[in-house]
């Protein structure tokens, strides 16, 4: 129960302690100069043990967010494929916001900060803002950071995230290659001055694998007889193997092994890293007279070749490792002979082979 305790100063100032006071709960108190609060806070107090609530709040103001994103690199970091990605968002969140407590850290303030980075020039393009999709890989950061403050430190009652908007992104872009545009790349993968371009283009083109799986493959991954590159860690967490097309399976045959390292692509500085082939890509890009392209929009080629030759949403999900639909929808339209087949074939069934 709450008790308060009315006191008078050496100065004749009037002040109110409260007590709070419950069966095996530590004796909270506080002082104030307002009766209504003191029996405010009293009550609120009284509530907010009884419900569990109250010593998180106080460690919430025990903790800034500095201090939350210091413990998230060290413990959480560490195991996060895309850590060297994640690092700088945190950093410049610790910049931001890094001395306010975790009890004073709100939705406003937050959203506050993400609508002023939206307006900073973008690294890339600085003649032009930061992306939706920016914006939202350092909101999302910020959000796994208070995730393991609420649910695993026990920091803080509940995260503030759930009331900051998230950004709202463009249509997902799909640039693939045309029939003509495929040849003329190729051709100059092959002519290239690089030995790796080729087949790590092929490699692309032909499974759909995002960037950071093919680059990053090594040979223990691969099963020449099976005709496979499994991965164990993808970016939704689950497993799944690419099929490797015969034109792949034969460069790999031929291609000779270094003993210094295991990745199937090392860079010939550092055989610990892949290799950088961003230089050698630009310029096949620029022989082949191909605008607008990027490395990605070859799992984006793969996909759209899938779903023009009868691929079910479903099944390009799986050949892409997505979890929903949503992400493979931007596809649909690109089967319409597949779902105009497949609706002859449910109509013909409802009717019996015959229309009414």
């Amino acid at each position: 129960m709450a008790a308060i305790e009315k006191r008078t100063g050496t100065d004749g100032a009037t002040s109110y302690r409260v007590k709070v006071r419950l069966r095996g709960q530590p004796v909270q108190s506080a002082t104030f100069a307002s009766l209504s609060k003191a029996k405010q806070w009293g009550t609120q107090t009284e509530a907010a043990i009884r419900e569990g609530r109250y010593f998180q709040t106080v460690e919430a103001k025990r903790h800034t967010l500095a201090e939350a994103i210091e413990r998230y690199e060290r413990e959480k970091l560490p195991g996060i494929k895309t850590a060297h990605n994640r690092r700088p968002l945190l950093h410049w969140w610790r910049n931001k916001l890094g001395t306010v407590t975790l009890a004073d850290l709100t939705a406003p303030a937050i959203n506050d900060a993400l609508q002023a980075l939206a307006l900073e020039p973008s690294e890339r393009h600085p003649d032009r803002p930061r992306a939706a999709q920016t914006v939202s890989h350092y909101r999302q950061a910020l959000a796994s950071v208070l995730s393991e403050a609420v649910k695993t430190w026990e920091w803080m009652e509940q995260s503030p995230m759930h009331r900051v908007p998230k950004p709202s992104l463009p249509r997902g872009r799909v640039r693939y290659l045309s029939d003509d545009e495929r040849e003329r790349l190729l051709l100059a993968c092959k002519e290239s001055a690089n030995d790796d371009l080729y087949l790590a283009v092929l490699l692309a083109l032909t499974t759909g694998g995002r960037q950071a799986e093919t680059m990053g493959a090594s040979w223990s991954q691969i099963d020449l007889n099976r005709a496979t590159l499994q991965l164990e860690e993808t970016k939704n967490g689950s497993r799944r193997a690419l099929h490797l097309a015969a034109p792949v399976l034969a460069l790999l045959r031929a291609r000779v092994r270094r003993i210094d390292t295991d990745l199937l692509f090392p860079s010939r500085v550092n055989p610990k890293q892949a290799v950088d082939l961003r230089q050698p890509w630009e310029k096949a890009l620029q022989a082949a007279g191909i605008e607008g392209f990027h490395w990605h929009d070859l799992r984006h080629s793969f996909a759209s070749m899938a779903a023009m030759n009868g691929a079910s949403l479903p099944e390009l999900a799986a050949l892409l490792g997505h979890k929903t639909l949503a992400m493979v929808q931007r596809y649909a339209h690109l089967s319409p002979q597949h779902t105009a087949s497949l609706a002859e074939r449910v109509a013909s069934k409802m009717l019996g082979g015959g229309a009414a």
